[in-house]
């Protein structure tokens, strides 16, 4: 885009979710490759020239030089966060990002190149004429109906820009938006207390970015959390759990085999990336001999609530919370 490309501007992230299908855990603190997601939110902001950065979510003392402020109350939603956070941003363009993205790096990179189509409401461009007639914003700028995709529109004449993803679905928490069009926008939709993204961005006219590769792809489950994360990881955690024993680590799914053999379980009832995964986190924030120790208490609770792998990931993420905030006195 001509004049709000990848240098300059403000960044909203947004990282005060409550994470239910985490099991309520701190998801912006979850690692991937040693950085937290929150952390690689903020890295991926300042890559791309990002002057100005506010996180719309509890303070992290890990993250330095960003404000930090929080929607009242909270978890009131991704449009409330933004109308927390819009008021500190002074800059003319404004990116606003989700604090869930493994690769937020790329999916950033990909938005700043603002190769796409144009589409004038809150979906994608097929879905135009749902909302034709739809007022600009409330600063008083002149209604219009909605125009057909167009890949020479004036850049100047656009409200922002957003990723769509291989599925057609907009990812507005990935996009870069005109700071006076979202303020006109917010101050048009009244109560931004659990208000809807499509509703806040149905007057905006935005170019849509294609993901044919997948680098807008969020952490929503712990199975998001293992794919995030690479087979070197894996491997690593794999040796540091099998480090004091005789068995080499690639032998470890044919332990789990094993096992599962031996008390009637099925392969996915032995989640070895989640149980390595725990016992890695307890053994940076607590100590190595508690890993085992952890492990076994998880396991116990999460038998005692029914044993699904719903009560396993539930149980593995409150140890891992109260790992990471554990000191020793």
């Amino acid at each position: 885009m001509t004049d709000h490309g990848p240098g300059g501007g403000g960044a909203i992230i947004l990282a005060g979710g409550r994470a239910r299908r985490l099991g309520g855990a701190a998801k912006p603190g979850l690692e991937v490759h040693g950085r937290t997601l929150l952390a690689r939110a903020v890295d991926a902001a300042r890559a791309a020239g990002c002057t100005q950065i506010v996180v719309a979510g509890p303070p992290d003392p890990g993250i330095r030089g960003a404000v930090f402020v929080r929607e009242d109350p909270p978890y009131g939603g991704p449009v409330a966060a933004i109308a927390a956070a819009l008021p500190r941003v002074t800059e003319p363009w404004v990116l606003v990002l989700a604090a869930d993205l493994p690769r937020a790096e790329e999916a950033v990179a990909l938005l700043a190149t603002g190769r796409g189509v144009t589409a004038g409401d809150g979906g994608p461009a097929g879905q135009d004429a749902a909302r034709r007639d739809a007022g600009r914003d409330a600063a008083g700028q002149d209604a219009r109906a909605d125009t057909a995709p167009d890949d020479d529109a004036d850049d100047g004449d656009l409200d922002g820009t957003c990723v769509v993803d291989a599925q057609g679905r907009r990812q507005p928490l990935l996009a870069r938006y005109r700071t006076a069009s979202l303020r006109g926008a917010l101050a048009a939709l009244g109560d931004a207390q659990g208000a809807s993204m499509r509703r806040l961005l149905a007057p905006l006219r935005l170019r849509e970015v294609p993901d044919a590769a997948g680098v807008s792809h969020d952490v929503d489950t712990w199975e998001d959390v293992w794919v995030a994360r690479s087979a070197r990881d894996h491997r690593e955690g794999v040796a540091m759990a099998a480090a004091d024993a005789p068995l080499p680590p690639e032998a470890l799914d044919a332990w789990a085999a094993a096992l599962a053999d031996r008390f009637g379980l099925a392969p996915e009832d032995i989640p070895i990336p989640l149980v390595l995964d725990l016992a890695r986190d307890v053994a940076h924030g607590v100590a190595r001999p508690a890993a085992p120790l952890t492990a076994f208490v998880a396991g116990l609770v999460a038998g005692r609530r029914g044993g699904s792998p719903a009560d396993v990931e539930a149980a593995v993420a409150a140890a891992v919370e109260l790992a990471g905030g554990w000191r020793a006195d």
